[in-house]
């Protein structure tokens, strides 16, 4: 019965890892689409977001009958309920792929995206992708360095996000108001998925050490400004 149980364990984070996959080439796959104004990737990306949703209604369900059947404590209770928080972020990521999918869809067979953001936008869908790419690999390795170093990847993220608002904001933007609405719920989809990706990674922290990312990053930061300790008197005769 035990070694069932720590297989169906095992099975929920594998679930997780297929969620980030799944969800981070939906996102790569978007911003082709939203670039190329590519119709046939567009429905392909917004038609595979299904298995997503299957994906997270699957690994609930079988965390709940975890959750009645073996009423976990400890480790294995912080595991399932953490992995239940981590699918809702996954699943979210794969709604966000999603609108931006519906959103090459709409304007088909124009282009969402002036020409002269093309590449902001590329390298807003490609940090995304890598982003979730890395929280996949956190699961994986439960590795507490490269979780907390998502946050700061997710600067960049910020970083580019600002961007598209100073081009919005430039008094020589000549696309008109619609296209405007357009590149701003763009770069909320990207800055969001971002979000869930960094999200999803501080929950690994937390399954692994009990401790929350922040309280880890906020001693980090004390130690590192702790003044150095006075020098004691000097010696007779010095």
């Amino acid at each position: 019965m035990r070694d069932a149980y720590h297989e169906e364990l095992d099975s929920i984070g594998d679930g997780l890892v297929e969620m980030a996959r799944l969800v981070g080439s939906a996102i790569g796959r978007a911003t082709t689409a939203i670039l190329d104004a590519d119709l046939k990737l567009a429905e392909n990306v917004i038609e595979g977001d299904l298995k997503v949703d299957e994906l997270q209604h699957d690994l609930e369900a079988r965390a709940i009958t975890l959750l009645a059947r073996q009423q976990p404590v400890a480790t294995d209770l912080r595991i399932v309920v953490t992995s239940l928080r981590m699918s809702a972020d996954l699943e979210r990521s794969g709604d966000l792929a999603q609108h931006v999918a519906k959103l090459a869809r709409l304007r088909y067979p124009a282009r969402a995206v002036p020409r002269d953001l093309h590449a902001t936008i590329l390298e807003m869908g490609q940090l995304a992708q890598r982003l979730m790419a890395n929280a996949g690999e956190v699961i994986i390795t439960k590795d507490v360095d490269l979780a907390l170093q998502l946050e700061t990847d997710d600067d960049a993220m910020d970083l580019l996000h600002r961007t598209l608002f100073q081009h919005l904001m430039d008094d020589r933007w000549k696309h008109g108001i619609e296209t405007a609405v357009d590149v701003t719920l763009l770069g909320r989809y990207y800055e969001r998925f971002a979000d869930h990706a960094v999200s999803v990674a501080k929950r690994v922290v937390y399954l692994v050490t009990g401790e929350h990312a922040d309280e880890i990053q906020a001693t980090d930061l004390q130690q590192e400004i702790q003044p150095a300790p006075a020098p004691g008197p000097a010696p007779e005769g010095a």
